[in-house]
């Protein structure tokens, strides 16, 4: 395949290196572009060799491109072989690479062009886009996606997307768009809201604090002959309460979605509870949730635990988390790396720092793969308990030297938690290190370190310091320059001042 590819490919590049011209969709204009001469017809023909590209290759080609422009290229010329028309495939693959780009004049383009095409266009297209519009937070695009369906597709909009446009724009806080295109699909489209629709309303006003209208929502559908409340509809709700810390009309609402509803909770109802519990710091209710689920069938699941462990976690109750982390593993759960992370966590904001190690070799022995937010975690505690600094460094060091990658954050916890204790020299030392690694300090952190190295008498290095921060584009601090020119002057090194002065200007 990988060969066929290339070959198509340079195809494709000996005609975009052909002399004749071919109309990008960026240069269409209301009206269908006019057709190429004979004689550029005959040229591009003499040069094709009978090697005809393929639908399937075609998109192929355009998903192996990474520049979005040669992408677009190779969809004009495959469309100027003879007999080739572009499908629903082929469109839905170039807009998806295009919008994924940014380059959103060029979808508008393709978009303008696919109105005069005779192939049959799926909403699926308009769908995808409207996930897109909406990442880059261009809102106003995703509802043109959706008008855009009728016309293209030659079809009404499906509550699929319905849904689908709505729940973007919810999710955005586009509240006033949602309303559009719900009037929209009841006057125009002649459509009846279903389940799924009714529950983004509720999402949204359960999101904004407002259960009571939620409510309403939630009557409205029972009284609708094509929607009535699902498991989503009450674990929604149940949210909205515990939010509120309403938690006793949420159980209640429990069972009377199980008792009246005929509906039986699963481990996402249940984790709704147990999130909400546990925020609101009633962790032995929370507790309580999963004991229920056990009693009646239901298995607690990874994130169910999950979120009883955070709890428990959050209210430094660390024997009571172990204990959770010892019984996921018992009941056949693999604890993966935020798991082992958040306990770590736990057990170094609680001076246990060598139990976190020992659970960081444990983590490593089973396969699960710590990344650099755990490491940091471990870093943090090593930085906090007296006289443990060291170790820290040599972590540092050591994890680097076996591949592991570390981020910004794990050199600043260790450089900051040297300040503090007035390590200058070996915080000196750490910024060197991280510089040859391609990690800069904070500004207030080495502008800090340079006034702090002066104050203690040591102005040679701290000149050194400065200047050498000075000569990779940072901006030292007025206050920064002057503590360092005044040590200079202490010590009666007055050419070093000037030249420093010199470079102050500069």
């Amino acid at each position: 395949m990988r060969l066929r590819i290339s070959i198509l490919s340079s195809h494709v590049r000996s005609l975009s290196s052909s002399s004749l011209s071919w109309v990008s969709p960026l240069r269409y204009a209301d009206k269908k572009p006019d057709p190429p001469s004979e004689s550029s017809s005959s040229s591009l023909e003499a040069r094709r060799k009978n090697k005809f590209i393929t639908h399937v290759a075609a998109i192929n080609l355009i998903k192996c491109e990474r520049d979005p422009e040669r992408a677009l290229d190779v969809f004009n010329k495959v469309s100027e072989q003879k007999g080739f028309n572009h499908n629903n495939d082929t469109y839905s693959v170039v807009l998806d690479k295009l919008a994924r780009c940014k380059k959103f004049r060029a979808v508008d383009a393709i978009l303008h062009r696919m109105k005069y095409d005779t192939c049959k266009i799926h909403e699926g297209v308009f769908l995808n886009l409207m996930k897109h519009f909406s990442r880059f937070s261009l809102h106003e695009k995703v509802v043109e996606m959706f008008y855009m369906i009728e016309p293209i597709a030659r079809e009404k909009p499906s509550l699929n997307a319905i849904s689908t446009c709505l729940n973007l724009l919810v999710d955005s806080g586009k509240v006033d768009l949602a309303r559009e295109i719900l009037l929209h699909a009841k006057q125009r489209l002649r459509l009846q809201p279903n389940t799924c629709i009714f529950n983004i309303l509720v999402k949204h006003h359960c999101k904004n604090g407002d259960v009571c209208s939620a409510f309403e929502v939630v009557e409205e559908m029972k009284r609708s002959r094509v929607s009535y409340p699902n498991l989503i509809t009450y674990s929604t709700l149940m949210g909205g309460l515990c939010a509120e810390r309403r938690f006793k009309e949420a159980m209640e609402l429990f069972e009377e979605m199980i008792s009246k509803e005929q509906l039986l909770p699963d481990s996402l109802t249940y984790n709704v509870l147990i999130n909400g519990f546990c925020q609101a710091g009633e962790v032995d209710r929370a507790r309580s949730i999963i004991d229920f689920m056990k009693n009646n069938g239901c298995n607690p699941n990874l994130y169910n635990y999950s979120a009883l462990m955070n709890g428990f976690s959050r209210e430094g109750r660390v024997q009571e988390a172990k204990q959770i982390f010892d019984e996921l593993k018992n009941v056949g759960l693999k604890p993966d790396t935020v798991w082992y992370t958040t306990l770590m966590n736990c057990l170094c904001r609680n001076g246990q720092t060598d139990e976190a190690i020992d659970l960081l070799r444990e983590m490593q022995e089973t396969g699960c793969k710590p990344d650099a937010l755990t490491y940091n975690v471990v870093l943090r505690g090593l930085s906090r308990e007296e006289g443990r600094l060291d170790e820290a460094l040599e972590m540092l060091k050591q994890l680097t030297s076996e591949g592991v990658r570390l981020n910004k954050g794990s050199y600043r916890i260790v450089l900051n938690a040297l300040c503090e204790k007035g390590e200058l020299m070996k915080a000196v030392g750490l910024m060197g290190l991280m510089s040859e690694r391609g990690f800069w300090p904070h500004h207030a952190t080495w502008n800090e370190v340079v006034v702090r190295v002066c104050e203690s008498g040591k102005a040679d290095i701290g000149v050194r310091i400065l200047t050498g921060f000075v000569e990779m584009g940072f901006r030292p601090e007025p206050g920064s320059w002057s503590v360092v020119v005044q040590s200079m002057c202490k010590d009666r090194k007055l050419l070093s001042v000037f030249e420093l002065l010199d470079s102050l200007v500069s």
